[in-house]
């Protein structure tokens, strides 16, 4: 295919833009991990860009021997794992009878879903209905109250809208309850549509910080992105083996960095595995008709 003069320039012009948005979103990172594997010295002096300069990984042994981090690591695996296959669960559930016509009453729900996409509760009400059911200072106050989103259930909602009729008129004259057609058929045809979710609220459930600062007290029940800040804010860090080893390979800026890298890797590694499904799920539905 031969391009115009026109469609040629216009071509370059939109990978160069590419490439700088790119590169306006990449290096800022390439910077944190450089300065995460930098001594204090070339930090201290400026010397650090885009690559480690004099490398250690002395702030990652720093940070990582904190017994502090590990338990709260494990309460944030906990909560993103149990946390988001609570989300899919509850709005699966949801989702599937809103978008079937023969359900009677669903406008009036749809409604109030609505109603909370728009409005939210406030803050005091929502403490006081948690410390009525007994949720404060547990890890199922950062789960349940948040299981289900509104935006991604009329996402979820809509995939399912796509599905063929013809399906559900074979499942139900084949003797199929509604729950049979759900977790049989619904589900395995929206592997994309649930991938996707679950990307969104596995960041989501990963990235809480605002919910445990409200909801819990517990020290040994907050969760990473809690802890971590802590780390940042109030330079709280483990103290190192040796005053030598302090001065010249820790610095307070470096170890800032490493903790930005701890909390950002975990969650980028779970991408590569739901890439296909997710990339899918957000251009085009599993079934066509």
């Amino acid at each position: 295919m031969i391009m115009s003069k026109t469609e040629k320039t216009f071509s370059v012009i939109n990978i160069v833009f590419l490439t700088v948005l790119g590169l306006t979103m990449l290096l800022p990172l390439l910077h944190v991990l450089a300065q995460s594997f930098s001594n204090s010295v070339a930090i201290n002096k400026g010397l650090v860009s885009f690559w480690p300069v004099h490398f250690t990984t002395a702030n990652y042994a720093n940070i990582l021997k904190d017994p502090t981090i590990w338990l709260a690591f494990r309460n944030s695996v906990i909560i993103t794992v149990a946390g988001t296959l609570i989300n899919l669960i509850a709005t699966a559930s949801l989702a599937y009878p809103l978008s079937r016509q023969e359900y009677l009453g669903r406008k009036f729900i749809l409604i109030m879903v609505l109603i909370t996409l728009i409005f939210h509760a406030p803050l005091i009400p929502n403490y006081l209905l948690l410390k009525q059911l007994k949720l404060l200072d547990t890890l199922w106050v950062l789960m349940i109250p948040s299981a289900i989103s509104a935006y991604n259930m009329f996402v979820m909602r809509s995939f399912f809208m796509n599905l063929p009729n013809e399906l559900f008129d074979s499942a139900r004259i084949d003797g199929c309850g509604e729950m049979r057609m759900l977790w049989n058929i619904v589900l395995p045809l929206s592997k994309p549509a649930m991938a996707t979710m679950g990307i969104m609220y596995a960041v989501s459930n990963w990235n809480t910080y605002s919910a445990a600062i409200y909801y819990i007290n517990n020290r040994k029940l907050i969760p990473l992105q809690v802890r971590l800040r802590e780390m940042v804010i109030t330079d709280q860090f483990g103290a190192s083996d040796s005053a030598i080893d302090s001065m010249l390979n820790l610095s307070p800026e470096g170890m800032k960095m490493a903790v930005i890298v701890v909390a950002t890797i975990p969650i980028m590694l779970v991408y590569p595995f739901l890439q296909k499904h997710f990339i899918k799920g957000m251009l085009v539905g599993s079934v066509k008709s």
